[in-house]
This record gives structure tokens, C-alpha cells and sequence, in this order.
């Protein structure tokens, strides 16, 4: 199968709150920090976005009773106006304890070439029994915590729904990737010519492979002819309680409460 990478090179505050909102988005409708409740299906995944700076990755869900650690890894194709292509990784960790407690990082963006551990720019832990959001600036050493409105909720089945836009989705079926059963998918969209920039229409395509026993997806591959493509996976699984300083805001940070007044009494 692919090895794979994930992070984000800016590490600006905009970086910062465009990870943020992705979290809690997802938290309200993937279940990678939440899910509208249903019996056996569920929203959509959102739309993979291309390929960005700022790269989605794979968000580890706070169900309980799943712990794991593992990398995530993603490898950027992204095509230059000149014609030529720049590949960048990343590896990041993630895990989550038997509460449901999570724990995942973002790092640079690197070359090939990078040997090592690219730079960690932020850690983000999620308590779901507290929902406290927290982010770890390791520049800083500065914990912005929010409390989220509404606890997660986990979702039955969180495998993606057909198609809503009109374009068919491909039943991948099954695959073995980590000594896990993954069911895939492929969502395919088209871009008609006169809105493709290129005068021809383009066909976008992004597959999900979703592990029901760690409830999260554990690759995406996503492909935009004009843009690159960019892979994403889960390695490196072990599934066994991992260390709980993971979960925990070092003492050597200070925590900031950034929870709007109104929401905290909430």
C-alpha cells in the first residue's frame, strides 16, 4: 500500500484557527470530533479541499473503549504553474486512551530529502468527559483551551453516505492495510470546462478507507489534475493504552481559558 503523511506548514494564528474550526466541524458532523447520531449511516465526509498548505489529515475520533497510538504521514504531489511538481511529507502522532481522550499534532512540511522528525508547530488533546479543546503552542508553551458547547457524539457507522451532489460514488468494498479491514469509497465530481480554467472538463476524485474498529479513516487519497494529488495514512498502529502524559498540558505551559463567557456557563 502507500506510506503517507500529515501536518500543516503555516504556523500562524490563521493556521491555528482554520485547524480549530476544522475540528470542531468535525466534530459536528464526521465524528472525527463528533457526529450528528444516527443507527447505521451518517453524513457525508466533507469534500477533500486539494491540495493545500494547510492539509486536513485524518482526525482521530474521541470514541471510548479503542485506545491506539500511531503516525499519520502524508505525501504532497502538488503541481507548480511552471509545470513542475514539489512533493512534501510530514509525520505526525496521534493516539487516543480508553476514556476517549485524544491527542494529535501538526508539524512542517519538509522534502524527501528531511531526515528526522519534521518541527512540531502544535498539539492539539481533546477531553471529551471535560470537552475541553486545548492547543499546545511548543513556541510559546502557551495552552489556549475552549470548552466545546455540546459533547461528541460517537457515531454508529461512520462510513460516507452516497453521492449528494449528483455525481455516482464507487463502492471500493474491502481492503487489509495494518492487519485492519478498511471499506473504501470514491467520490467523484466533475469540474465542466467552462469553470475549470482549463477549457476542458476535470474530473476530481478523492477515496476514503474507513476502519470500523478504530472508527476512523485511515486513508484518503485525493487527485485534482490541476493541482496534484496528496496521500494520506495511518502507520505504525499500536493498539494498547498509550502514556497519558499525551493527554495532559505540561507544567510547563500556561493554560489560557479562551471560552467565550457566554458559552462557559453553558
Amino acid at each position: 500500500m502507500l506510506p503517507i503523511y500529515l501536518a500543516y506548514e503555516d504556523a500562524s494564528v490563521i493556521s491555528r484557527r482554520l485547524f480549530l474550526a476544522s475540528a470542531i466541524l468535525l466534530s459536528l458532523t464526521t465524528g472525527a470530533i463528533a457526529q450528528t447520531p444516527t443507527t447505521n449511516t451518517t453524513r457525508l465526509p466533507p469534500d477533500y479541499r486539494g491540495v493545500l498548505t494547510h492539509i486536513p489529515g485524518i482526525f482521530v475520533t474521541p470514541v471510548p473503549g479503542a485506545p491506539f497510538a500511531a503516525d499519520v504521514q502524508i505525501v504532497s504531489h502538488e503541481k507548480l504553474p511552471d509545470g513542475t511538481e514539489r512533493v512534501r511529507t510530514t509525520t505526525v502522532h496521534v493516539a487516543r486512551a480508553s476514556s476517549g481522550n485524544i491527542h494529535n499534532e501538526r508539524r512542517l512540511l519538509v522534502t524527501p530529502a528531511f531526515q528526522g522528525m519534521p518541527l512540531l508547530l502544535e498539539t492539539h488533546i481533546y477531553d471529551p468527559a471535560s470537552r475541553a479543546n486545548i492547543f499546545l503552542d511548543p513556541r510559546t508553551h502557551l495552552a489556549r483551551q475552549t470548552i466545546l458547547p455540546r459533547p461528541p457524539v460517537a457515531p454508529a457507522d461512520q462510513r460516507p453516505l452516497p453521492s449528494q451532489a449528483g455525481f455516482p460514488d464507487d463502492d471500493l468494498g474491502e481492503q487489509t492495510f495494518n492487519d485492519l479491514t478498511l471499506k473504501g469509497i470514491r467520490k467523484t465530481r466533475v469540474v465542466p470546462a467552462d469553470a475549470s480554467g482549463t477549457g476542458k472538463n476535470v474530473t476530481i476524485t478523492d477515496e476514503y478507507w474507513y476502519s470500523p474498529d478504530l472508527s476512523i479513516y485511515v486513508i484518503i487519497r485525493h487527485n485534482d489534475p490541476r493541482t496534484g494529488e496528496q496521500l494520506v495514512a495511518v502507520n505504525n498502529i499500536v493498539r494498547a493504552e498509550p502514556d497519558t502524559a499525551l493527554f495532559t498540558v505540561p507544567s510547563d505551559y500556561k493554560l489560557v481559558d479562551e471560552t467565550p463567557p457566554e458559552q462557559a456557563h453553558r
